[in-house]
């Protein structure tokens, strides 16, 4: 593995982790807090750095394409995402949540075919079936360990395809910063929304402003560690170090709230990650 490729594996494993401890997080303040009022103050606080970060680099902090249909459509999908995927952290076990969060990959394959007319191969077709059993695997519809709750991870998963879709036709003249206060202003759109539906806001205490303050600058460095490593090294060897994320938030759950992961919650994580390696890596082979 030549230096770029390793530094983006490490670039990407380091934003899996921080996206895990995001998540632990956000579940820790969401049980005092109400969870609207956590995702205002979080997608604030990162408006705040990338729009820092976003003037330090000559960037404007508006740009045109905000208002194109791509990026209409990104912050539909955004607000879903952000908005169901958290209800799901807080309410159902952090490692089924984010089990279920790694069969994003198959939904966009998926999606690329009917959206952007991509060509894809019966082996792949077969990975993202398989993938999907994996997920079904997970939620075990109809049998005794089926969680309801788990159905907020599978709406929130689909938001998130939805958004990477949009966001390859976002205009290539976005900036990182630009495209990062969009993404956090979802966030607090999000946030907006169940804080009006739950009501209920508090004052947060030192503790639960020293925690969300952590959650958004661990959140700012998974965002821009993530970019940093798509952009480094080989793409095939950097992007199947994104299921690191899995095997950090299982740790964590285990670790932090005593989870215990099932057997065949296990079992069918690792068929939707094996699903996952494979399609991408057969993606780099038909490239």
């Amino acid at each position: 593995m030549d230096k770029d490729t390793l530094r983006g594996s490490l670039l990407m494993a380091l934003a899996m982790a921080a996206f895990a401890i995001e998540d632990m997080i956000i579940k820790s303040v969401a049980g005092a807090m109400p969870t609207g009022q956590v995702l205002i103050v979080f997608g604030l606080g990162g408006m705040a750095i990338f729009a820092v970060v976003a003037r330090a680099q000559g960037s404007s902090l508006w740009h045109p394409g905000f208002c194109t249909r791509p990026l209409l459509w990104r912050c539909v999908a955004e607000v879903a995402g952000r908005l169901f995927f958290t209800l799901a952290i807080v309410l159902a076990p952090l490692s089924l949540a984010s089990a279920i969060l790694q069969a994003t990959p198959l939904v966009v394959t998926a999606g690329a075919v009917v959206f952007f007319g991509e060509k894809v191969g019966w082996r792949r077709w077969l990975a993202i079936c398989v993938g999907f059993v994996g997920v079904l695997m997970i939620l075990r519809p109809g049998m005794s360990g089926f969680e309801a709750t788990s159905l907020l991870a599978v709406a929130g998963m689909l938001g998130f395809a939805g958004r990477d879709l949009a966001t390859r036709a976002a205009p290539k003249t976005m900036s990182n910063a630009q495209l990062g206060i969009f993404g956090f202003a979802m966030l607090v759109i999000a946030g907006v929304i169940l804080l009006a539906w739950t009501g209920g806001a508090v004052w947060p205490t030192g503790q639960q402003s020293g925690a969300l303050a952590v959650a958004i600058a661990v959140g700012v460095l998974a965002y821009m560690a993530l970019t940093g490593a798509m952009r480094t090294g080989e793409i095939s060897v950097v992007a199947p170090f994104r299921y690191s994320r899995l095997v950090f938030a299982m740790a964590l759950g285990v670790l932090v709230f005593g989870e215990q992961p099932d057997l065949m919650t296990i079992l069918g994580s690792v068929v939707v990650v094996a699903s996952g390696i494979f399609t991408l890596l057969r993606s780099q082979k038909t490239a």
